[in-house]
């Protein structure tokens, strides 16, 4: 499982790199946002179906991992507000011919698909949504990804303050956090200089 995240999470920086310092590099601030159709041609329209299905592929997976933690959370906080009540805390098992079977919570079920519509009813309401997807993932990506896990490491390890371990993981926790602030910051800029243009929560 430690090589097979490791190699993931390497294999997904370096193509998130590739795309962000070339797209930079070749077209600076008027990078769009979208490089498959932001410059205009949709040929050829096979290579394009392809990048979609592939990125579709990638945002399913990534959801799921991103919202998991979420909705453990909520459900946990409903059994335990409500102990007795038959819709959040009964399984209802759902046979499945060949298969086990499957136990299905009728509360988990509303309550994720009541979540899911209106995410992606707001994502439709927002022509800025990328930008508020930045933000939200720059003030995420420091504490889970890189400050617990590195706080975590050292409290398993044992590793001592000062040491020339410590002082290396300390640097790559705060050189995270300075590219997080500068991620929420170009979010930011890119909220305020879309509400000059589109009005929120109107479809255009």
């Amino acid at each position: 499982m430690k090589n097979a995240t490791l190699i993931s999470v390497s294999v997904t920086t370096v193509f998130y790199m590739l795309c962000g310092c070339f797209g930079y590099a070749a077209f600076g601030d008027h990078a769009p946002d979208n490089l498959l159709t932001g410059f205009g041609f949709y040929d050829p329209y096979w290579l394009l179906d392809i990048a979609n299905i592939a990125i579709v592929v990638h945002l399913v997976g990534a959801y799921q991992v991103y919202c998991q933690p979420l909705f453990a959370f909520i459900e946990k906080t409903a059994a335990e507000w409500y102990p007795n009540s038959k819709f959040i805390t009964k399984n209802i098992s759902v046979p499945i011919p060949g298969y086990k079977s499957y136990n299905l919570n009728l509360f988990r079920l509303v309550w994720r698909t009541i979540f899911v519509i209106i995410s992606t009813f707001i994502s439709m309401l927002l022509p800025f949504f990328s930008d508020i997807v930045g933000i939200l993932g720059a003030f995420g990506f420091w504490p889970l990804t890189v400050y617990y896990p590195v706080e975590m490491y050292i409290a398993q390890k044992k590793i001592p303050k000062w040491s020339r371990k410590w002082v290396g993981l300390q640097i790559l926790s705060v050189t995270c956090l300075i590219v997080s602030i500068a991620a929420a910051a170009g979010s930011f800029a890119g909220v305020v200089s879309d509400l000059k243009v589109y009005k929120p929560f109107k479809f255009t």
